[in-house]
């Protein structure tokens, strides 16, 4: 039986600290057949990470792109602004693991790293990790739904 060929969209942006993890991983990404839909930034020229986060949340959200990787300095600041995208769970990982379970366990649908901390060949085994584990659902989705309560301000 053949395989499946359709590949994820992916929305990719960085800033400029972010810039060269990016490059690395959109020919990843491009090698292997994904749709790259590259926001930016295209050097190491400064820029505001917000933008890129914004560009990035924004596409996943409207689901033009399927999920989101975005890379600042520490990837810390570009989560943060992806996070205030209605419907972005963006997640800071820092290695295999984390990214894995970004997925599995939260259903992440950004990805957010540090060019600053992580390296090239790293940022991809976290992408290639983020992309083939499927959210497990069951006990975590009561944990999602109360995400998604607190984010249309509907606590009870």
């Amino acid at each position: 039986m053949a395989e499946p060929t359709t590949k994820l969209r992916i929305a990719l942006g960085a800033d400029h600290a972010g810039y060269p993890v990016k490059e690395s991983i959109r020919k990843f990404l491009e090698e292997s057949g994904y749709f790259v839909d590259d926001t930016g930034t295209w050097s190491e020229e400064s820029v505001d990470y917000p933008d890129y986060a914004l560009a990035v949340g924004e596409r996943v959200v409207a689901r033009t792109s399927d999920l989101g990787i975005v890379v600042c300095g520490s990837g810390i600041g570009i989560a943060i602004a992806a996070n205030k995208v209605p419907g972005i769970r963006a997640a800071v990982a820092h290695d295999v693991l984390t990214a894995r379970l970004s997925r599995e366990h939260n259903d992440a649908n950004v990805l957010a790293l540090g060019g600053r901390i992580v390296t090239e060949d790293l940022a991809v085994e976290m992408v290639q990790a983020f992309l083939s584990t499927a959210y497990a659902g069951g006990r975590h989705q009561r944990r999602i739904d109360k995400i998604t309560q607190i984010e249309k301000n509907e606590r009870g």
